[in-house]
C-alpha cells in the first residue's frame, strides 16, 4: 500500500469547507490514482492545481449529485 498522498501546497488560501473536501478526495485514491497525483504534483510543480484537476473536479460532481 502506498504512502498517504502530501497535501498540495497551496492549501490554505481555500476555506476550510474546501480543505476538509480535498482531504476527502485525497483518502478516496485508491494507489494507482495516489500515484497519478504525485508524479502530477511532482512534474508541474507550483502550477498543479489540485482543485482544478479533472479527477477532483468529476469526483466532486459526483459528490454533489442527487441520489
Amino acid at each position: 500500500m502506498m504512502e498517504e498522498c502530501a497535501l498540495p501546497e497551496n492549501m490554505t488560501r481555500y476555506s476550510e469547507e474546501e480543505r476538509t473536501t480535498i482531504l476527502q478526495y485525497l483518502h478516496q485514491l485508491n494507489d494507482n490514482q495516489k500515484k497519478a497525483y504525485s508524479i502530477a504534483k511532482n512534474h508541474l510543480g507550483t502550477s498543479f492545481n489540485l482543485v482544478r484537476s479533472t479527477g477532483y473536479v468529476e469526483w466532486k460532481k459526483k459528490r454533489e449529485r442527487p441520489t
